[in-house]
């Protein structure tokens, strides 16, 4: 859909090329979507069995290097070195932001500046330059107005998704989720509506900080999140981020509004998500 509202033509070579790079980005997904499972130790994803609890931590992680591998194969046949610089940031923004999730000091675990960046290096990243590599493949300059309007499109998107994805946590059932609820403060992590909840009430940044390890830390944090503002402000952040995705939209150069309303429709489907 980014290719096409760039003005790339279904049947042109660069659209053939910027259809092989969304293959790339999707196999950079799934290997990370199977090496997060290792890390976290997740049994289930999407009500499914996760691949290291079918075949093995060994196995698992060996087919998530060979999704990267691959993909850096395919990535270097596309013979662009600004889309190969683009793509292996996405990878090394993926290994930061564990980084920093594994090594947080206390405060960090407070600060939403450090849990906005950690989602955009996670996540956000490879949204956010697979768009922008579409770009350049399109003809536009990385830096360029496109090229920053397709990157900026994409970096929204992964925010907005990221934030509907963190409330979801406490507004789903585990059989909405597909996986246990609460599962993130469970491994010891808040997102925006425990944080949001910890402005409100300050016994909550106590619970953050020793990452919810005491025996009644989760039903306590819980119960405050509830009490507070925290999912609402999530929300309205979300519907932010959404707005500004729509407004990149407006400066794509493609021809075809319906392209254009699949991509702003897109953003309201991340909004509207319930699992």
């Amino acid at each position: 859909l980014v290719s096409q509202a760039l003005g790339s033509a279904r049947d042109s070579p660069a659209f053939t090329r910027q259809k092989r790079l969304a293959e790339i980005a999707e196999m950079i997904h799934t290997a990370s979507l199977i090496h997060d499972d290792v890390i976290d130790v997740s049994d289930m994803r999407r009500g499914a069995r996760t691949v290291h609890k079918i075949f093995g931590n060994k196995v698992a992680v060996l087919a998530g290097d060979f999704l990267l591998a691959r993909a850096s194969v395919l990535l270097a046949r596309l013979g662009d070195t600004k889309v190969v610089e683009l793509m292996a940031t996405v990878l090394e923004d993926m290994v930061h932001g564990e980084m920093m999730q594994a090594r947080a000091e206390p405060d960090d675990l407070l600060s939403f500046e450090h849990y906005t960046l950690k989602n955009y290096l996670k996540t956000g990243s490879l949204i956010s330059l697979s768009c922008q590599s579409a770009a350049v493949l399109s003809g536009a300059q990385a830096d360029g107005a496109l090229g920053v309007a397709a990157r900026d499109y994409g970096r929204h998107l992964g925010v907005a998704y990221q934030l509907i994805d963190d409330l979801l946590d406490f507004t789903a059932s585990e059989e909405q989720l597909g996986k246990p609820a609460l599962a993130d403060m469970a491994s010891g992590l808040a997102t925006a509506p425990a944080l949001f909840a910890a402005r409100q009430f300050p016994e909550m940044a106590g619970l953050i900080k020793r990452q919810f390890s005491q025996e009644t830390d989760l039903e306590a944090a819980y119960d405050f999140v509830q009490r507070s503002d925290g999912v609402a402000k999530s929300r309205r952040l979300a519907e932010v981020h959404a707005q500004l995705a729509i407004s990149n939209v407006r400066a794509l150069p493609g021809r075809d509004e319906t392209v254009k309303q699949a991509l702003t429709q897109l953003c309201h489907d991340v909004l509207n998500r319930r699992a």
